[in-house]
């Protein structure tokens, strides 16, 4: 396993890191110990939050420094980096001023005597990371956790080495003690070691279903609490009363953002046979007109996909979708040129023995779907092996909400492509994994809730 940064606009090798070994990675889970025994957990609230709240500072303050290694890494559109990085901060602030009360004691009311529960940490998290959003899901886990008073063993994705190294000089430069947060570059036989090593007491992925399954089987094996964020298929449902307006606007968003390499884009358009052809038609014209390039050019409205290994899989599972049935309204095809860019694209006619059926496309492709009526959107929507997101378009708010409340996911937004912020819980079902990141539940994955009871 290289940890390597390709630049995936120019193909060039930028930077090239060495492993840790077997005895450094063991040193490092060592440190990390002590440091949670002897230091961290016995830190004030107060005092963790001044770590996290200079680190959000310095993120803000240093913008375009943290946003570049993105772009430079795996081709996220410049603007789009620094949103990321903005984001990023806001999340280490909103834990930073949240955690003492969401960790309150609680007071329960029983028939003998006096029983509070007491959320204390448990210590050592190992989180792996994707390189899809390569500072924001480092923000989703360092934020609750160094609060709640863990320490976190992070092991980033291999392409996005130099995002790693700058977060772990981040938190340092902020002031949190060698140990706190530890970044490893480490092979998948090395990090089943680190599930299984006793000092760990919780696992967080975020990533694919294949390496979601390998882990949590290696977490329950050795009765690790863990959480799994991993794929999604989004349905973004249009209904006969929506706005088009609203709609085209959120459908682009949806799906490009990211260039589609997002876990909860918008990723199949289930439509209203009434507005189908409107939609569609819009849609295509809209996609049409993003422009490829250079991602840390302004003019630049399509960026590059990571990977030439990730442009490949897509184009094969559009060859595969059309030789099942399904017929390409636009795109399609890889984009003239040496780098990783693929057109974007709207597959139509996708029936249900078609593979693409149920898969999840990680690129800028989009599937239409007509339906005749809102249970049949709704019947499609849960069709899927996949309940992370979803939207539901429609003028009537109340209408919107009955629709919602029937979607098999973990979250559903209403008028607007699904979306994140810090207060917003975020997690799944079904094969999109288990557990939640982010607002007060995020806070309470890795959590000793402590029973304390006093007889009467």
């Amino acid at each position: 396993m290289l940890y390597q940064t390709i630049n995936p606009y120019t193909e060039e090798i930028l930077k090239t890191f060495h492993l840790h070994s077997d005895a450094q990675l063991a040193n490092i889970i060592t440190n990390a110990d002590a440091t949670y025994t002897n230091i961290w957990r016995k830190k004030s609230y107060a005092e963790r939050s001044a770590v996290l709240h200079r680190a959000a500072e310095l993120m803000r303050h240093n913008r375009d420094a943290f946003a570049t290694p993105i772009t430079a890494e795996m081709g996220k559109l410049f603007r789009e980096a620094q949103a990321e990085v903005d984001l990023s901060a806001d999340i280490l602030d909103y834990y930073a001023d949240n955690a003492e009360k969401f960790l309150a004691p609680v007071n329960l009311q029983v028939d003998d005597g006096e029983a509070t529960i007491l959320n204390q940490p448990i210590g050592i998290v190992f989180c792996i990371e994707p390189w899809n959003f390569p500072y924001y899901q480092l923000a989703r886990v360092v934020g609750p956790n160094l609060m709640a008073g863990n320490v976190l063993i992070v092991k980033h994705a291999p392409g996005v080495p130099q995002c790693a190294v700058m977060f772990e000089d981040l938190l340092a430069d902020a002031g949190a003690p060698a140990g706190a947060y530890s970044n490893v570059f480490i092979t998948n036989e090395q990090s089943a070691t680190v599930v299984a090593d006793p000092h760990v007491r919780g696992v967080a992925l975020t990533g694919s279903e294949r390496a979601g399954k390998a882990v949590a089987a290696e977490a329950g094996s050795a009765l690790k609490k863990n959480t799994m964020e991993l794929g999604g298929s989004d349905a973004f449902i249009v209904l006969d009363d929506a706005d088009l307006d609203i709609v085209i606007k959120w459908a682009v968003w949806g799906r490009m953002n990211n260039t589609g390499q997002c876990c909860v884009a918008a990723k199949r358009f289930i439509v209203h046979e009434k507005v189908a052809d409107t939609f569609t038609a819009r849609f295509k014209a809209e996609l049409e007109k993003l422009v490829a390039g250079d991602p840390m050019d302004e003019k630049t409205t399509l960026g590059p996909l990571c990977s030439e290994s990730a442009l490949k899989l897509v184009l094969g599972q559009i060859e595969s979708a059309v030789a099942h049935g399904a017929r390409i309204v636009t795109g399609g095809k890889r984009i003239a040129r040496s780098d990783y860019f693929i057109q974007p694209t709207i597959l139509e006619n996708i029936n249900k023995d078609n593979p693409a059926f149920h898969q999840e496309f990680f690129a800028p492709v989009a599937m239409i779907f007509r339906v005749p009526d809102e249970q049949a959107a709704i019947d499609l929507a849960n069709d899927s092996p996949y309940g992370l997101g979803g939207s539901v378009i429609t003028t009537d708010i109340e209408r919107g909400r009955h629709v919602a409340a029937q979607i098999e996911t973990g979250m559903v937004f209403i008028n607007r492509s699904t979306w994140t912020a810090p207060g917003l819980p975020f997690g799944g079902v079904k094969n999109s994994g288990y557990g939640r990141e982010l607002s007060s539940l995020g806070i309470e994955e890795f959590i000793n809730k402590k029973l304390v009871h006093t007889p009467a």
